[in-house]
């Protein structure tokens, strides 16, 4: 696959998964409501993911968001397969129980896997990966 393609469906990656993200967050979010009450505003949700401990098992998705973003803009690299078996590679790590730095992802991930969303948007991370159209 040329570079053209393969960028192509590396933002396409990138976008289904910060899909996910979001569709983990507005699962979060709703937790997080339903025990502490009502969060006041976009800024202070926005501190409460970057700080706050009940959201922190996502950051392992939002650094692989971020190094995928970072090698789509990397000037004068060519994009390659490998790359996106890198990525690949990577968020088979988030979701895989022989890894044990991801448990806290994995644990808050099933926990939101109820959600229709949720399964959608992580179905569509799958269909990317696998090289269908998502």
């Amino acid at each position: 696959m040329s570079a053209e393609p393969m960028r192509t469906r590396l933002n396409a990656l990138a976008a289904a998964l910060r899909q996910l993200h979001s569709a983990l967050l507005d699962v979060a979010r709703s937790d997080y409501e339903f025990m502490h009450g009502k969060i006041p505003s976009v800024f202070t949700f926005y501190n409460l993911v970057t700080g706050d401990p009940f959201f922190q098992w996502l950051r392992p998705l939002s650094g692989l968001m971020s190094t995928l973003d970072e090698v789509i803009d990397q000037k004068g690299l060519s994009l390659t397969e490998r790359q996106l078996q890198d990525a690949r590679q990577a968020y088979g790590l988030l979701l895989s129980s022989a890894d044990t730095r991801f448990a806290d992802f994995r644990q808050g991930f099933e926990k939101a896997r109820h959600d229709p969303r949720v399964r959608q948007t992580e179905a569509d991370v799958r269909a990317v990966l696998d090289g269908h159209e998502a």
